[in-house]
């Protein structure tokens, strides 16, 4: 049973659903601290040759709360933001098949940070056929008092995980002595590059998957994209 465990982010990079693609059960935690200027509420799409952030506005609240404490801002204006990254694809190949995803993802009406998250990782997933089951940190019965390592390492127990993948930034978070006490292989998991064309412009990498769904057919990042990557263990 491999098991993933990740923050909540909107419309991450492909690195993300390829570790969601490569896990038997992937967890995401809702009951963890928002982020200030992270990538939770934010990302990068493609603007006229170049990278641009895009974000979920949030309402003005503790900085302490979890994700799931967390509300998007009762202004929030959804056309604007659909009408901003439309503007943007508007002649990328797949455009007319991706928008109306893009659409129901961002007029959904739950005003819910992580709610809102959850359902526009949904639906990307089924989108790319991913069907790994996701799993919301907080119905687990385990110690969440818990914090980073003894976490995932509880989660895992909790789930029955001989092998947990992490992405690759996290190498120095973990102690593959203490995963293998437990009985658990720790792997970590590297995208690799994958260039594709972008108006005949420069390749600008690692942008939103909204980038990269705009210019490549679900099948061939099903088949393709979301396997051009590698896992590793105790080594670089």
């Amino acid at each position: 049973m491999k098991v993933a465990i990740m923050q909540p982010y909107f419309l991450p990079y492909i690195g993300y659903f390829q570790l969601i693609g490569a896990a038997d059960k992937f967890v995401i935690y809702d009951n963890i601290k928002y982020t200030k200027k992270g990538w939770i509420n934010r990302n990068r799409y493609l603007l006229d040759g170049r990278d641009e952030m895009f974000s979920l506005p949030l309402k003005k609240d503790s900085d302490a709360l979890d994700v799931r404490d967390r509300r998007l801002a009762a202004d929030f204006d959804r056309a604007k933001l659909l009408n901003r990254l439309a503007e943007a694809y508007r002649r990328a190949p797949r455009y007319g098949e991706v928008m109306p995803l893009l659409q129901r993802i961002i007029e959904c009406r739950d005003d819910n940070l992580f709610g809102f998250i959850h359902a526009s990782l949904s639906a990307v997933c089924r989108y790319l056929g991913i069907d790994t089951p996701l799993i919301v940190s907080s119905t687990l019965e385990v110690d969440h008092s818990l914090q980073g390592q003894d976490r995932v390492l509880a989660i895992c127990r909790r789930l029955g995980a001989d092998t947990y993948i992490n992405a690759i930034g996290g190498r120095e978070l973990y102690s593959h002595d203490d995963f293998a006490a437990q009985g658990i292989e720790l792997r970590f998991l590297q995208s690799l590059p994958s260039d594709y064309p972008q108006f005949g412009r420069p390749f600008v990498p690692w942008l939103s998957i909204l980038d990269v769904m705009m210019f490549n057919t679900r099948e061939s990042i099903s088949r393709h994209r979301l396997r051009q990557c590698e896992t590793t263990g105790r080594d670089p």
